[in-house]
């Protein structure tokens, strides 16, 4: 399998922080580690944005994932961050198996709303569970790898590791799936679902399909979101976070499978910033950053890379 220089480039910059880690303010590490969270999630949307589908309740698995961790750790005490991973991954998956059915029946608004819908029903149900805090959540604590339990300090490196395999298991398996008859099959069913049928390809079937490996996606984006802020609330699922999540798949593009991370990143950074100086108003911040990318760079700052790989081949 041929990997894109862009995907090299990703790989090695990750592993690059993950070896200066030790040297690293913590606050640095926190915003890449959850800006890798985030981006898995932005992952899954960037292959419905190929698909000419975009989903506003990517959360819904986000959220999935993180109170899969939470709870095992509340109530079965399960700590183990690979279990707890594996486990937020198959919970997440299979709940995007079973609303596949449905979603994938649906096109434009109509999915992007009732994906929606469901992201906001999980909401109402964690909102009136008073067992799980209700509004207020409950702190993710006591975790665990191979039966070492981390300082404060090395838990923060451990995170940050972690993240960086799923991530990195994340490309490859994306960039496998974009590259093979299926993958290329997205592009076809946003251009023209109807030809593609007549060709034999089942968009029902290719929707679901991606569907369900975005759930999965998710569903490790928010174990991993868990994790590192020790906190789970149902805010997670809530109709802002997904808001986010498009978001950041605009701001990064979809042309490569590193413009997620990239978009992630730049998202965690303005974020930062903007709520350092002005902790009321962040959001007008990240709402002019958006109206800036929509009005110069249509397709993301991914778009920015792509003309100077051009310019170095004339």
């Amino acid at each position: 399998m041929k990997l894109d220089k862009s995907l090299i480039y990703m790989i090695g910059f990750l592993t690059g922080i993950l070896v200066i880690s030790p040297w690293l303010p913590q606050w640095i590490l926190f915003i890449i580690t959850l800006a890798g969270a985030n981006g898995l999630v932005v992952l899954g949307l960037m292959l419905f944005m190929r698909l000419g589908l975009v989903s506003f309740g990517q959360a819904l698995f986000f959220c999935a994932g993180a109170y899969t961790t939470g709870m095992l750790c509340l109530l079965l005490k399960i700590t183990d961050l690979f279990v707890l991973l594996i486990a937020s991954a198959f919970i997440a998956g299979f709940l995007a198996y079973l609303l596949g059915f449905l979603l994938a029946k649906y096109r434009a608004i109509f999915f992007g709303l009732l994906s929606l819908a469901f992201s906001m029903i999980l909401y109402g149900v964690l909102v009136k569970s008073e067992k799980l805090g209700s509004t207020d959540g409950f702190t993710v604590s006591g975790l665990t790898i191979l039966g070492w339990t981390p300082e404060t300090t090395q838990m923060k490196i451990v995170l940050y590791g972690l993240t960086l395999l799923s991530v990195i298991v994340a490309l490859l398996f994306v960039n496998m799936v974009l590259k093979s008859p299926r993958g290329l099959l997205l592009t076809a069913i946003r251009d023209n679902e109807i030809r593609a049928e007549y060709m034999g390809a089942s968009a029902k079937n290719t929707i679901h399909l991606i569907y369900v490996i975005a759930g999965v996606l998710s569903g490790v984006g928010g174990a991993i979101a868990a994790m590192v802020s020790g906190h789970i609330d149902p805010n997670m699922t809530f109709w802002t976070s997904s808001g986010e999540f498009v978001f950041i798949a605009i701001l990064g593009g979809i042309g490569s499978v590193s413009a997620p991370f990239v978009g992630a990143l730049i998202f965690g950074v303005i974020q930062t910033i903007a709520y350092g100086y002005s902790p009321n108003t962040w959001q007008m911040t990240i709402g002019i950053c958006l109206i800036v990318v929509i009005l110069l760079l249509p397709e993301g700052l991914w778009s920015l890379v792509e003309k100077m790989r051009k310019k170095s081949r004339v």
